[in-house]
């Protein structure tokens, strides 16, 4: 009787623990060919290249590259003749200059999914922009010239820091209109306007003079910059000047290059003779 009850109680352990193990053995097949829930979607969104270029201001073959692609983590740029970056937003120089370059964006994201895209860069030289003409205001120091219908000739010509305000010469003989500049032979007094210009730009600036007597001078200047006070600072900003002694109505052409201004400053000066000057004109060469 022992020995049937410990067949039976083997027997019933073997039959459980083959139920358990294919019972665990069915879960596990289970997880592992789980089908997606019904939720899950397919990942439906791939990678799209695109790119947008814009030249340098200074150097127009050097060509700054965006990158415009979506749902993309990886970048291959191709701008021929064997030159690649995987740079995402990269800048390029194309040497050879004005033409027309076939570049290739091809992206990628993580799964492996990729777009390529090939645009024509258009590289060129933009043309220099119009160079600006100065505008002298009371050219000939007539009254009633400023823009607006004042003036008394002399306002545009002040600067209280480098000396007085001129004087006006009414006169039928003066080159234009009735009245010129005046200064006295004590040489106190100075004639000085500011005027834009374009940087780097040839220009030109005529005006006529004359002395009074023989033994003085007469000194325009032209200046690099403006906002000068001193003396030391006119003279060390002088671009171009002309001295002259003439004691007849004399035209004068100033020329020079305005270098990397956009101001440059007419200044007058005389020494020694009343001096008497007109007629300002300005323009490129």
């Amino acid at each position: 009787m022992k020995n049937k009850v410990n067949i039976i109680r083997t027997t019933t352990f073997l039959l459980v623990s083959m139920i358990m193990s294919f019972t665990f053995t069915s879960c596990e097949d289970q997880f592992e060919f789980e089908l997606p829930d019904a939720n899950s979607k397919v990942d439906t969104v791939l990678p799209t290249a695109n790119f947008t270029y814009a030249a340098d201001i200074d150097d127009f073959k050097k060509i700054y590259f965006s990158d415009l692609s979506s749902e993309s983590t990886m970048y291959l740029w191709d701008f021929g003749g064997g030159v690649t970056t995987t740079d995402q937003d990269p800048t390029y120089t194309f040497e050879a200059g004005e033409g027309t370059y076939p570049v290739t964006l091809t992206t990628s994201d993580a799964n492996g999914a990729s777009d390529t895209v090939t645009i024509d860069v258009v590289v060129f030289e933009p043309e220099e922009p119009l160079a600006i003409i100065p505008v002298i205001l009371e050219p000939s120091f007539e009254d009633n010239t400023l823009p607006d219908g004042s003036g008394d000739g002399r306002d545009s010509w002040k600067n209280s820091n480098l000396g007085g305000v001129i004087q006006i010469n009414t006169s039928s003989t003066v080159p234009d209109g009735g009245q010129a500049a005046k200064f006295p032979g004590a040489g106190d007094r100075i004639g000085y306007q500011e005027i834009e210009v374009s940087p780097n730009t040839d220009y030109v600036i005529s005006y006529s003079y004359r002395l009074e007597a023989a033994g003085g001078s007469c000194t325009v200047a032209i200046l690099a910059g403006g906002g000068f006070t001193t003396q030391a600072e006119t003279d060390a900003a002088i671009l171009q000047s002309f001295t002259g002694s003439a004691e007849a109505y004399t035209p004068v052409n100033i020329m020079f290059n305005s270098g990397a201004n956009n101001t440059v400053s007419i200044y007058i000066t005389n020494q020694g003779e009343e001096a008497r000057v007109d007629n300002f004109t300005a323009d490129l060469q």
